[in-house]
C-alpha cells in the first residue's frame, strides 16, 4: 500500500471517530438522566445491607424513594436515628422521632415444655418442616418448628435457635422484618423496645388442647382482658392481644396469668 494511502485510511478513520465521538456527546447530553445531588448524599448515610426492611428494593431505591419525597427520612430501621436526623438535614426537613422496634417471637414451646408427635429427621427450614404431617413434630402446629429460616435471613446475627425456639437478641436487632416474612407459622412480630409485657404464644387452639401439646401455652382464659383496666389486651380465637398504643406496662396481665406466658 502507498504512503497515500495510509493516509487517506487513516484520515478515514480518523474523521469517522471524530463523527461518532460528537454524535455520541450529543446522545449523552440528549438522553442524560438527571441526577438529584441529594440522592446521593442521602445514599451515603445509609448503610447499604440492602435488607429491605424499608419496603424498597434496596438501599439506592430507598434513597431515590427519600429525595422525590416518596419515603420518609427515617424509612431505613438499620440506620437508626442518628443516620436519619442527617438525612432529614439534607432533605431540609425536621427530623421524626420514632420508638426503637425490635423483633419478638410468640413461642415459649421449649423442648422441656412442648409434647411430641415423633421425631423429625430431616432438612433444617421451617419452610419444609411446614409440609410434612402436623408441620413437625412438635404436638403444637402453631409454635416455632425451630428449623432456623428465620437464623439464616437475619443479616444482622441477632436472631438464634435456643432449646428448640428462635429467640431475638434485642440489642442486635434493627427490625428489619425479614424474619418476619420468613416464618411460615407467622410466629414472629415487631413491637416496641420498650414494651415490657408481651404474649409468648400464637396457639388459636381451645384451653384443653394447648395443655396437652405445650405447658407454656395461652389457654385462652381471659383473666388478662379482665384484669386490664386500660382495655389493652383482648382474647382473639382463643388467644391473648396486646395493644402497645394502649399498654401503660403496668404488669397486671402478666401478674394474673395461670399460665405465665405474658412475660
Amino acid at each position: 500500500m502507498s504512503i497515500e494511502g495510509i493516509i487517506i485510511a487513516a484520515a478515514i478513520v480518523g474523521v469517522t471517530g471524530l463523527i461518532i465521538g460528537l454524535l455520541l456527546g450529543l446522545a449523552g447530553e440528549k438522553f442524560k438522566i438527571e441526577v438529584d445531588e441529594r440522592e446521593q448524599q442521602v445514599r451515603d448515610f445509609l448503610p447499604g445491607n440492602n435488607c429491605g426492611g424499608c419496603g424498597f428494593a434496596g438501599c439506592d431505591a430507598l434513597a431515590k424513594a427519600i429525595a422525590q419525597g416518596q419515603a420518609p427520612t427515617n424509612a431505613c430501621p438499620v440506620a437508626g436515628p442518628e443516620k436519619a436526623k442527617l438525612i432529614s438535614a439534607v432533605m431540609g426537613v425536621e427530623a421524626q422521632e420514632e420508638a426503637k422496634q425490635v423483633a419478638f417471637v410468640k413461642c415459649a414451646g421449649t423442648c422441656d415444655k412442648v409434647a411430641t408427635k415423633y421425631n423429625y429427621y430431616g432438612i433444617a427450614d421451617c419452610k419444609k418442616i411446614s409440609m410434612v404431617p402436623g408441620r413437625g413434630g412438635k404436638a403444637c402446629s402453631y409454635g416455632c418448628m425451630g428449623g432456623g429460616s428465620c437464623v439464616t435471613v437475619c443479616g444482622f446475627d441477632a436472631i438464634h435457635i435456643i432449646n428448640g425456639v428462635a429467640v431475638v437478641d434485642q440489642e442486635k436487632c434493627v427490625a428489619c422484618g425479614k424474619c418476619v416474612q420468613e416464618c411460615p407459622n407467622h410466629l414472629i412480630e415487631i413491637v416496641p423496645y420498650a414494651s415490657q409485657h408481651r404474649v409468648q404464644c400464637s396457639s388459636k387452639d381451645k384451653g384443653k388442647e394447648v395443655k396437652v401439646a405445650c405447658e407454656a401455652g395461652c389457654i385462652g382464659c381471659g383473666i388478662c382482658q379482665k384484669n386490664c383496666e386500660y382495655s389493652a389486651i383482648e382474647l382473639v380465637d382463643n388467644l391473648a392481644h396486646i395493644d402497645y398504643n394502649k399498654c401503660t406496662n403496668c404488669g397486671k396481665c402478666a401478674e394474673k396469668c395461670p399460665v405465665k406466658v405474658i412475660i
